[in-house]
């Protein structure tokens, strides 16, 4: 059914996903508790920082990637004096995808901090319980629903990362050609439309099954805190 090519690239696409979502989760949870938590002058530019990617034309993100961090650029030229290259390469295609899908991670993990009942915590304080086991053993298994959403919205927007893959790693047979760019380059081709179907094809039953799972893990939540 899939060739090869099409078989790296959707293997590809699940390991930069795998990866985007375990190292963004632990950044997702911390800041979403921090914006959940606190109230300070500046929120409003910290909200409209976070909610960034999501409006920014995803070619200006892979070039401001390009900027910092390419082989010269403002960062990048540090890390590839010592040896670490993410321009042109799958550990980029994980930055890039890590960069798209952090807003849609923190969102839910925010509203779950939110919508906790914030009294536990401080029982728990007042019998003695230092401030990090209350945010282990309460805070963060009261967030669990919301953090089983962000990982999947954020996996899932890491499997359909396009434009700033593209722009900042590039199109590398078995190297960053992802699933939504090895769409677009078999599409380029004059025979490879009907291989580019099967991938589309693909990617819709992957996306319908993120979103179905996301529907069952809201209402199973929101049934719970009715109860």
């Amino acid at each position: 059914m899939l060739s090869p090519e099409a078989l790296s690239a959707v293997y590809l696409s699940a390991k930069v996903a795998f990866f985007a979502t375990l190292i963004c989760l632990p950044f997702a949870i911390l800041v979403a508790w921090w914006l959940a938590r606190y109230e300070f002058r500046l929120k409003f530019l910290v909200d409209a920082l976070l909610q960034l990617p999501l409006v920014l034309p995803p070619v200006v993100l892979g070039y401001l990637l390009l900027v910092v961090f390419g082989t010269q650029g403002i960062l990048g030229q540090y890390l590839y004096a010592l040896g670490i290259r993410l321009a042109f390469d799958w550990k980029g295609a994980v930055l890039a995808s890590m960069v798209v899908a952090f807003p849609l991670m923190v969102q839910p993990i925010r509203l779950s901090f939110q919508h906790m009942n914030q009294q536990l915590e401080q029982v728990a304080a007042s019998l003695g319980a230092a401030p990090l086991r209350v945010f282990f053993t309460i805070s963060l298994p009261l967030a669990l629903p919301g953090m089983m959403v962000g990982s999947i919205l954020g996996f899932s927007r890491s499997l359909g990362e396009f434009g700033a893959t593209i722009t900042f790693v590039g199109n590398i047979p078995n190297e960053t050609r992802t699933l939504p760019i090895a769409i677009y380059s078999l599409l380029q081709q004059p025979d490879g439309e009907m291989m580019a179907m099967r991938l589309v094809v693909l990617s819709l039953i992957l996306a319908f099954l993120a979103l179905i799972a996301n529907y069952f893990i809201v209402q199973k939540y929101q049934r719970k805190i009715g109860a």
